[in-house]
C-alpha cells in the first residue's frame, strides 16, 4: 500500500482533477448528443468512473479512506445500474427492435 500511495503522491493532484474532469466532460457529450441507449449507459459510467477516480485521488492525498468507501458503493450502484439499464435496453429492443431513444416514442401509445 506504501508503494501505491508514493506513487500516486508523485503525480500532482490537478493532473487528477484535469483527467477527471476530461473524463467527465466526455461522459457528458456522450448523454447529450448520442442516441442509441447503450452508448448513453456507457456514457453514464463513464461520469461514474471519473468521480471513482477524484474521489480515491483525493482520498490517498489527504491519507483517508473515506473516499476509497465512497468509490465502493458507487461502484456496487454502477453494478445495479448496469443490470437494471440492460434489462429495460432488452425489453425496449424486444418491443420496437431497436435501441435507438427516439423511437421510444411509439411506445406511449
Amino acid at each position: 500500500m506504501q508503494s501505491l500511495t508514493n506513487t500516486m503522491l508523485g503525480v500532482p493532484l490537478n493532473h487528477y482533477i484535469l483527467f477527471s474532469a476530461i473524463i467527465f466532460s466526455i461522459g457528458v457529450m456522450g448523454v447529450l448528443l448520442r442516441r442509441n441507449a447503450i452508448v448513453i449507459f456507457m456514457s453514464i459510467e463513464l461520469m461514474l468512473n471519473s468521480v471513482n477516480l477524484l474521489l480515491t485521488a483525493f482520498s490517498v492525498y489527504r491519507g483517508d479512506a473515506a473516499g476509497q468507501v465512497f468509490v465502493f458503493f458507487i461502484m456496487a450502484l454502477a453494478a445495479a445500474e448496469v443490470a437494471v439499464g440492460l434489462a429495460i435496453i432488452v425489453m425496449i429492443y424486444r418491443n420496437t427492435n431497436s435501441v435507438d431513444i427516439n423511437v421510444l416514442n411509439r411506445l406511449k401509445w
